[in-house]
């Protein structure tokens, strides 16, 4: 069976994601320092300092580079997701891991409401490994106020709209992220979940 490693670094949604590849067909273990895994996911719920703090506090830094070198697929999913990219503005900027070219930023939202919570729906902008059997403007669940802005175009694999349209799902190689919640988005986000353990095996 496929086996999963769920980073525990203290700011993410760990069980819901956990049931969530399971269900999915994974095997999954919890870990802060991950051991040889078939795949990587990185959640994260809250700051973006904050966690990239703890994630260069627990060496995860060099172990997600090492494995992305390595060719481990890779999946951040929210905060997660945002960790991946050079930098973010978020609480005065911080470092990312610099797995991907961009910054995240906060959302241009036009006067409507931030976090950016609830259902919306996604439209894939090119092929991609995760989402062939899930049709484009199927909706998925979001908590976020910020997104990021790839520096490469061809990194961007899906994008929705709060206010102005804004990235939320990006693809290069092995390393997949998306800013909404999968394990929260019914079958819909399970297909993508099941996408990415079948990518891993």
């Amino acid at each position: 069976m496929t086996r999963i490693a769920v980073i525990d670094y203290g700011m993410g949604n760990l069980r819901s994601v956990a049931k969530a590849l399971e269900r999915a067909g994974a095997q999954v273990e919890v870990e802060a320092r991950p051991g040889p895994a078939d795949g990587l996911v990185l959640p994260g719920v809250g700051a973006f300092p904050k966690a990239m703090e703890r994630v260069r506090e627990l060496g995860l830094d060099r172990l997600i580079g090492e494995r992305v070198a390595a060719g481990v697929p890779v999946l951040g999913i929210c905060l997660g997701m945002q960790l991946l990219f050079e930098r973010s503005e978020e609480l005065g900027g911080g470092e990312g891991l610099g797995i991907l070219g961009g910054e995240v930023r906060r959302l241009p939202a036009d006067g409507l409401k931030l976090p950016h919570i609830g259902w919306e729906p996604v439209r894939w902008e090119r092929e991609g490994a995760l989402c062939g059997s899930v049709a484009s403007g199927t909706a998925f669940y979001f908590v976020h106020s910020f997104a990021p802005v790839p520096a490469d175009p061809a990194d961007a694999l899906g994008t929705a709209v709060h206010g102005e349209r804004f990235v939320c799902a990006v693809e290069r190689g092995s390393v997949f992220g998306f800013q909404f919640h999968p394990e929260k988005s019914s079958a819909a986000g399970l297909a993508l979940l099941a996408a990415f353990v079948e990518a891993c095996r």
